[in-house]
């Protein structure tokens, strides 16, 4: 299998703006969706309390330098109601068109007493073009189970024959480390026939490096010419971007080393790098991530020859 070449780095697009309340510190997890030849962008922000909540950008890269406009003051999916499995946070890690359909794939956050915090997989179906979504249920659609007990979240989202494909982070335990609690997840695999209800058959497609390692979150997974391509988030320390290719999708390579992006020496995302997403159109291959402290610094973008 071969790796990625280098990514060329080319500066912040995005940053937060107190003036539009729903990403007011942080714009993160940005998720790029290419329809009819545009490019729209959903971003999860961070109101004035802390809560993420996903809202939608327009993209024009017909300059080759991107401009980006945020479409409202509000998000499109706020914060669930009081109790709920996202009643602290709704954030994006995925958008499907299908069938007239875009389906938004999204993790609940909740704020816990012994942990800091508590995800689970959710999902908002939208059947007007966009312009609102609606939440499938006020459940998860990963909710708790033998194999996944802790905590899911973040799924990448493909469909193919007739089959959706989800690789998804999941919680394997809390470890109390330095008198704190610590979270470990990985990515798994689950499918299903309709993108409603999923089948978790416990794959883990991406597994811990090393005793050091203990995040590795938000894949985002590409199909084409036979080989499935993962970009991920994965920290010891301090997050890095990932990099796996396989055959099947259920058994992945992981190729980190020769990812082709890094830290930079100073700036925007000297101390972190991680939630990468990739794309390709107007002939080029585009990736949009985020450096330091989790949004706090913006979204930039990267691209290849």
């Amino acid at each position: 299998m071969t790796a990625n070449p280098a990514w060329t780095k080319l500066g912040v697009v995005l940053e937060p703006d107190p003036a539009v309340p729903w990403m007011a510190t942080h714009t993160a997890l940005p998720t790029p969706l290419v329809r009819d030849g545009r490019v729209e962008l959903y971003v999860s922000g961070r109101n004035a309390e802390g809560f993420g909540q996903t809202g939608r950008c327009r993209v024009d890269l017909s300059s080759g330098t991107p401009r980006v406009a945020v479409e409202s003051a509000e998000p499109l999916l706020p914060i669930g109601p009081l109790g709920a499995f996202d009643d602290c946070g709704a954030t994006v890690s995925a958008v499907v068109e299908h069938g007239g359909r875009l389906f938004l794939h999204y993790t609940g956050w909740t704020r816990l007493q012994r942990v800091d915090f508590h995800l689970f997989a959710g999902l908002a179906i939208s059947d007007d073009n966009g312009a609102s979504f609606r939440r499938l249920s006020a459940a998860p659609i990963l909710e708790r189970s033998a194999d996944d007990p802790y905590m899911t979240a973040s799924g990448a989202v493909l469909v193919e024959g007739g089959v959706w494909r989800m690789w998804y982070t999941s919680c394997s335990e809390w470890r109390v480390v330095d008198g704190k609690p610590r979270h470990y997840y990985r990515i798994k695999y689950a499918e299903s026939a309709d993108g409603l209800t999923w089948r978790r058959p416990n794959i883990v497609c991406i597994d811990y490096a090393d005793a050091e390692e203990y995040a590795i979150a938000r894949p985002w997974v590409v199909h084409e010419g036979g080989r499935y391509r993962m970009w991920y988030s994965c920290r010891g320390d301090a997050y890095r971007i990932g990099y796996a290719e396989s055959t099947d999708g259920l058994r992945w390579e992981r190729l980190d080393a020769s990812v082709g992006i890094g830290v930079s020496a100073r700036g925007w995302d000297a101390a972190s790098i991680e939630y990468p997403a990739v794309i390709r159109t107007a002939g080029r291959e585009w990736m949009f991530y985020n450096g330091n402290g989790y949004g706090r610094t913006g979204i930039g973008w990267a691209a290849l020859a």
